[in-house]
């Protein structure tokens, strides 16, 4: 079992201590989430909560994940990081590339690309990028990152992307995973077809179990029964030894966390304070798997 500690929602200015005390207790990454701005308005529900709602403000703090990940990289030695996930659609997979090759060269290797569609029109259409087709172009967004960072001179010729013989240097120090975000069946199709692994949003156990047990069915139809694949989970409803082990024994591999929520600690929180939640999460959970 790997434990990932989620830095969503706090202050920037707390990443660089956060990460440094993780990685001396026990957690094996830190997971980085995306969100580009926030619109006054928005013309789709946000698809993780019951009612539609965003649960952050205009106010909440919010990095570029690559940025973090670099900066909390030169700060350690051995924790890894992967965004949680980044929203592709938005974004152009050609320059996308060229960061996610810094990122991994800067990090020496400690980085992987967990990858979501995205759900806000608004961040699509402001960002220059057609929400129509999303998923289409997601697909092929997909295959050009691949191509691109597995290294050499290579080209694609698609139906949105469109490109001659081009190399990117440096080819990152090991290969860089991908993971699928996303509830959907598309989206577990998506994570089987072409990823190291899966990434969940906020997920009952219930429901985390039944999505862990299509995706299992799902690798196995398609001849991937036996190769290695991650399941990183955000557990909403089982907690503490018994429930992490619980979350084992369906299949997780990867906890995703934030020890200080349960201390009653905010987001805005304290630093020493956090700091103080993470060094008791090592003690007393992670040194007991």
């Amino acid at each position: 079992m790997k434990f990932t500690l989620s830095v969503a929602m706090n202050p920037l200015e707390h990443f660089a201590d956060l990460a440094r005390t993780a990685e001396e207790y026990g957690f094996s990454s830190i997971a980085l989430p995306d969100s580009l701005f926030y619109s006054e308005t928005v013309s789709a529900d946000y698809p993780y909560t019951p009612d539609g709602s965003r649960f952050w403000t205009e106010e909440t703090p919010w990095s570029d994940p690559l940025v973090a990940a670099a900066a909390m990289g030169a700060v350690t030695t051995d924790i890894e990081f992967y965004t949680s996930v980044l929203k592709l659609g938005s974004r152009n997979p050609v320059l996308l590339a060229r960061q996610v090759n810094s990122v991994a060269a800067l990090t020496k290797g400690r980085f992987g690309l967990g990858l979501g569609v995205g759900w806000s029109p608004e961040e699509f259409e402001w960002c220059g990028a057609p929400y129509e087709r999303r998923g289409k172009r997601v697909d092929e967004a997909i295959d050009v990152l691949r191509l691109i960072l597995d290294g050499g001179m290579v080209e694609y010729h698609g139906e949105f992307f469109d490109f001659g013989k081009l190399r990117m240097s440096p080819t990152p120090p090991k290969r860089v995973p991908f993971y699928i975000g996303g509830h959907t069946d598309v989206a577990l199709r998506r994570a089987v077809r072409v990823a190291d692994g899966w990434s969940s949003a906020m997920m009952k156990f219930d429901d985390l179990r039944e999505t862990i047990e299509r995706l299992r069915a799902l690798l196995a139809e398609n001849g991937r029964a036996d190769d290695p694949f991650e399941y990183q989970a955000v557990c909403i409803d089982k907690f503490g030894l018994d429930g992490y082990r619980a979350q084992g024994d369906i299949g997780v591999t990867d906890i995703i966390t934030m020890p200080w929520v349960f201390d009653g600690i905010g987001f805005d929180g304290e630093l020493t304070a956090k700091k103080d939640s993470i060094k008791k999460f090592g003690d007393e959970i992670i040194s007991r798997f």
